[in-house]
């Protein structure tokens, strides 16, 4: 096909912040993973898709397919919705003890 340009897993942006390897991060309705450090203005490859373990929001108890938002201005994933992007869903239940500060959570694609 004369049209296809890549897979679009993986995408070359613009970090939108400094980002570390690993973290997420958030470009308008993209919501991804940087794979690895940038400073912000810089080109940084996010990964779209597949299953991260991310700092979330602490004290927050998750269930298996709940939905999980990037909350842009604390820089974690959060299972509140308020002004937050949906990036995707918990894949493993997480008690919520001020002590869980990581979760599984399988990346939507961004829409």
């Amino acid at each position: 096909m004369k049209n296809f340009h890549q897979p679009g897993g993986t995408l070359t942006l613009s970090a939108p912040y400094d980002v570390t390897s690993g973290g997420g991060l958030k470009l308008g309705a993209i919501v991804g993973v940087a794979t690895s450090d940038a400073l912000s203005g810089e080109p940084v490859e996010v990964i779209l898709e597949g299953v991260f373990e991310l700092v979330k929001a602490p004290s927050q108890a998750w269930t298996v397919g709940a939905k999980v938002y990037w909350d842009d201005t604390n820089k974690q994933a959060t299972t509140a919705a308020t002004s937050n992007t949906l990036m995707g869903v918990a894949v493993q239940a997480v008690p919520g003890g001020a002590g869980d500060l990581l979760g599984l959570v399988r990346l939507n694609g961004s829409f």
